[in-house]
Formats: C-alpha cells, structure tokens, sequence
C-alpha cells in the first residue's frame, strides 16, 4: 500500500478523556497516517494509544518519559515524518480546540511554493468560541506584540493547529529549534520566513476546551515572551550583518 505522503500529529498529555474520540472524528475527514506522541501520561493515554497502534494501520504512538514539552514533541514528530519518508506534518491540537473537520482546507490550502499552512483564528472568517474575554484579549495582544516585535505579516502567529512542509523544515539549522515548549510555534515559523518560505493561513474557529485541563502555564507564557525577545534579537543581529 502506498503510504500517504501526510503525517498527522497529536501531542498530548493527560488527553484519555479525548483522544479516542478524536480519533474517530479525524478518520471521518482524512485517510492519512496519525502518529500520537504522548509524554508518558499518568492517565493512560499513551498506554491506549500504543494499544491502538497494534490494531490499526497507519496509526502510531511513541511513549516518552516524562514531560518534556510540546515544541520538542512537534519535533519528534517531524523527525518521524522525515526518517519515514513523509512530505508534510500536520500537527492538531487532542483537545478539540482544533476541529477536525477543518482537516480537508488546510490540506487543501498546500501548493507547489507552500512551507507552511496555518490554521488561523485571525485571518478574516476565523474566531474563538466559548473563551472569556480574557483569554480573547491575552490572545490579540500576544499577537499583536509578535507582529509588532518581529514585523511579521501573519496574523496569527501561535496557533499549533498548522501543516509543515517537511523539506522546508530540513533546512533549519537543528541547532537553532532550542524552545521545548510553546515558544516553538514562534521559533520555528520565524525560520520559516526568514528561509523565505511562503505561508498560508485558512482561517478557523478555535473553540475552547471541554475536558481535561489546559496545558498553558504562567511558566509557559513567559517561556513565549524569551523566545520572541530572543528572535527579535536575532533579527536585529541579522540587519546588523
């Protein structure tokens, strides 16, 4: 059977209450392969998911040890996708923030000179559905300050509901992918841009989880702030040259 040339992500912790539902709802909108990165769940997920992958083709789980963050995690994943001779990596959130029937237009929203397809709560006809102003305005204003900070022409530049293309990824320095956790997003589509790659963005609508606890820390949200001051660092050395 030939394999697909798509690679679907889902990194979780602590998503059991989720994830077997969400695999059935991304079945019902791709026929592609799903790897599952768990970072050794104290609820079982890894151990279901790694159950799963001994019943089901084209479905795998790699169980690591501890938790060790979602940048790191995507990057596992796509060092999977190029040792296993995969073209893209489409990474989703397994709390249903991320619909799945989103899947066909961001699949579809690749093209010949794409790097990287976005799934963007900010381009015109995306949103949030059932986040507190709050989270609405932290949200904008973090947004607003990466767009500001590192003159970025993406509107959304921290959604992890994305699809990379993996050659484009190859080109990065793996030196240079240091953030473990959320500063990834960041970290990763500055590279992007700056290796002149094109990004799409298709918008959608980021709903707000229902089960299981978020994974956003103050810590994490901070750990964003050094990543962004650090790439607007970079980018002030690169003028300088």
């Amino acid at each position: 059977m030939e394999r697909s040339p798509v690679l679907i992500l889902i990194c979780t912790y602590n998503e059991m209450s989720n994830l077997p539902k969400l695999i059935e709802q991304i079945r019902l909108h791709s026929a592609d392969d799903i790897l599952v990165i768990d970072d050794g769940s104290p609820d079982g997920t890894g151990v279901w998911a790694r159950s799963h992958s001994m019943k089901e083709y084209g479905f795998a789980c790699i169980v690591r040890e501890g938790k060790l963050g979602l940048g790191s995690a995507i990057q596992r994943g796509m060092q999977y996708g190029l040792d296993n001779g995969y073209q893209w990596v489409l990474n989703l959130d397994a709390d249903f923030s991320h619909d799945p029937a989103d899947l066909p237009r961001l699949l579809a929203a690749r093209g010949e000179k794409v790097s990287l397809v976005i799934g963007s709560r900010y381009a015109k006809g995306g949103g949030l559905r059932n986040c507190s102003w709050k989270r609405h305005f932290v949200s904008r204003c973090a947004n607003l300050y990466a767009r500001l900070l590192l003159q970025w022409p993406i509107r959304d530049c921290s959604s992890a509901y994305r699809c990379y293309r993996l050659s484009a990824v190859a080109e990065i320095p793996p030196n240079e992918l240091t953030c473990r956790g959320y500063g990834f997003l960041e970290e990763i589509l500055w590279w992007i841009l700056r290796k002149g790659g094109k990004v799409v963005e298709v918008p959608i609508v980021y709903t707000e989880r229902e089960m299981g606890e978020s994974k956003i820390s103050i810590r994490e949200a901070l750990g964003t702030m050094n990543a962004l001051h650090r790439l607007f660092a970079k980018r002030i050395l690169f003028w300088s040259k």
